[in-house]
This record gives C-alpha cells, structure tokens and sequence, in this order.
C-alpha cells in the first residue's frame, strides 16, 4: 500500500480504500456496488454479499446479488454464488442455515432463499411454499437487523404501493414467523397492517421514512427503526406493535428522535454485555453542514450508541474522508463478534480509472473490523471532523 508521502510525492499513486477490499467495479461498467450485508457462520467463516444497481442492470426487473466468502476472519475473500433475481437483500444466519431475503427486483416481491452449505448454492423461491412470501404488491428493504421477540423472528421492511415518487411512496410493515418454523413458506409468517405518514410531520418537510431495523425496545416491545429524509440529516423514527401485537403505531410528537446520520441507511442493534443499542451511521460533521443536501453526506462513518434507542451519541469517528461528493462508507452492515464489530460498507472511492462517479454510485464493497469497541471515544479516532 503507497504511503502518504508517496502520494504527495506522485500524485498518480492510488490509495486503496480503507480495510480490505471484497469486490471493485469501475464507473465505466455502469454498475455501482450496493446493498452490503454480512453474517458469520457456526463453523466461523464469514459471508458477504452485495447487489449492483446503474443504467448497465437490470435491477428493475431481475437484479443480481453477489455471494462472497473469507476463511481467514476478513482479510480475503472469494466470490461463490450468483443470485438472480435478488435486490435490497440481506444475510441471515438461522439455525444452522444461512438465508437470503429482499426483493427480486426494485420494489419487488419479497422472497427469501436458503443455503445449506454456506452459501454456495441456494434454494429457489419459485412459489409460497419455496420462499416466495409476497405474491402481490411492491416492497422496499435493506440489509437490516432481524430481532427475535416473543418466540418470533421479526423483520421490518416497507410496503411500496403509496405513491410513485421516491420517499413518500414507503410505509412501514413489520413481519414476523416463529423462531423454529420453516421461513421458506410464506404461511409461516405474519404481517401487521401498513402504517401510513403524513407529510406533515416535521413542519411539513418530513421526506418519507424507509430501510428499518426490528429491534426490542428497553419498554420490551419489538420496534422498527427507520431512517428519515429530512434536511438535516438528524431524524430517525421509532415506530412500535401495539399492545394486542397485531399493528403499528406512531406518535410524530414524541417518535421522531435525533439520531446524527439518521436521513441514510443505518443498521441497529442492541449489544446484552454492555446494555447499549449501536449503530454506524452517515453523521455529518458541522464543517459539511452546509454542503449540499446532507443526505449526500456520507463521508463520515460513525460509530453511535444508546441506553434507550432514543438518545443517541456519537462515541467514535470509523472512517472520514474530507471530500463529500466522491467519497462515503455508507449502507454499513455489521456484527458483534466479542469485544469487536465486523462490518461491510458500500465505499465510493478512489481507483485507478479515476474513482467513483460520486458518493452514492459507490465502486468497492469492502470489509472493516472495529477492534475493543465498547471503550472506543472520539478522543481515539485518527480523524475526528466533529472538533
């Protein structure tokens, strides 16, 4: 790896991106790296995967996701399974089993697949039996914590029929089947109602709310989590099941929360050693502010935490790069593994036919450690843009 002093020196010399490299697609093949997610399974391998989107796709009728594989804790990795049609998918080790689920397609059918063999070859949702769970309808996810509650796997993701614009079109569904059932046939699973905005919430600037997490609140319902669009990049949503555990509620007065980096995909969970929910999130620092939108901010991962999924702080600065228009680690989906987290980003970076198109249209999907999280501060980061 060139150091600083070399690229200083030969400004031709490419730095690679930070952690260790999963897979590269250059801007000129039209499709952008999107979607990570990771699981860890019994026998200790790690798998990720990823999807692409871009005008080479097709990710409006039958996307692809990419399967990877590391035997040596993340330091490499090798491709071992195609999927199509699979959009918006996240990993989830179960039981022995390791399991696909998302879209086929941009606001697609929810299916979910099945591997045996970590990861190699995978079932086929070709009816409700084999895994398709949505027969009708349009639906919209992310690589998102599931939550086990009350004997019940639970899983947030969003009905997408509302509207045809971006944002106002998603509302949230929470689904959920029983822990030991088999998650292939859509009779082992329920779905609560949707649960329909307004957008007049937040004085009338409230975007649309999408890409959930199913966590346990401390009050001991299970809760879905959403990122907000709104303009300063700040809002989450805490959305909940109801007493008779049948529907959704939300109150705007008091469940819309700050939660810095809350406009972009985020992924929670709650850590039993330390008591405290976590998240890595596209906080943005004062000094990009007032760039443009702050949903485009994405140059900063932060690593967050909370004793009542509310009240957020930031606790350490992961990755920083000062250019926020081709630069971000975003879409960050991770793990606890003891005293550590794993993580995979969707990183927009630099590469040797000039980088990524800009920060969205992210070109690597690369894998991070974070070691000895729980005692990490700002004062610990190697650049910290909050100062």
């Amino acid at each position: 790896m060139p150091s600083s002093l070399e690229t200083e020196k030969n400004p031709s010399v490419v730095l690679p991106p930070p952690g260790s490299v999963i897979n590269h697609s250059y801007v000129k093949e039209g499709r952008y790296i999107g979607s990570p997610s990771i699981a860890k399974l019994e026998d200790g391998a790690y798998v990720a995967s990823h999807d692409f989107f871009g005008p080479e796709t097709k990710e409006h009728e039958a996307a692809t996701t990419l399967i990877f594989r590391s035997d040596d804790q993340g330091q490499s990795w090798k491709e071992i399974a195609s999927i199509t049609p699979a959009f918006w998918s996240g990993l989830l080790a179960h039981q022995g089993a390791l399991y696909l689920f998302g879209p086929t397609h941009h606001h697609g059918h929810m299916v979910i697949r099945r591997s045996d063999d970590g990861g190699y070859t995978w079932t086929e949702p070709k009816d409700t039996r084999t895994g398709l769970l949505t027969p009708f309808g349009q639906y919209h996810t992310a690589p998102t914590a599931f939550a086990v509650y009350n004997g019940r796997l639970w899983r947030a993701i969003e009905d997408a029929s509302g509207s045809t614009r971006w944002g106002e079109r998603y509302n949230p569904v929470m689904m959920s089947a029983p822990v030991g059932a088999d998650l292939l046939r859509r009779d082992s699973w329920q779905f609560t109602p949707v649960l329909r905005h307004s957008k007049e919430w937040l004085d009338g600037k409230f975007g649309g709310w999408l890409e959930g997490n199913a966590v346990v609140l401390p009050n001991g319902q299970i809760g879905d989590i959403l990122r907000v669009d709104y303009n300063t990049a700040g809002k989450a949503a805490i959305v909940s099941l109801d007493d008779e555990g049948q529907a959704l509620r939300f109150d705007p007065e008091l469940d819309l929360i700050d939660l810095p980096g809350g406009a972009t995909k985020f992924t929670i969970r709650h850590d039993p050693e330390s008591g405290l929910y976590w998240t890595l999130s596209n906080a943005v620092p004062a000094i990009h502010s007032d760039c443009e939108k702050q949903t485009f901010q994405r140059n900063t991962l932060a690593l967050l935490c909370s004793e009542d999924a509310r009240k957020w702080e930031i606790r350490y600065v992961v990755l920083y790069h000062p250019d926020p228009k081709c630069h971000g680690f975003q879409y960050v989906d991770w793990l606890f593994e003891g005293d550590d987290i794993i993580a995979v980003s969707r990183t927009a970076w630099d590469d040797d036919q000039g980088g990524a198109k800009n920060q969205h249209d992210a070109n690597f999907l690369t894998f991070h450690r974070i070691g000895n999280f729980r005692n990490l501060t700002l004062a610990d980061s190697k650049q910290n843009p909050f100062t």
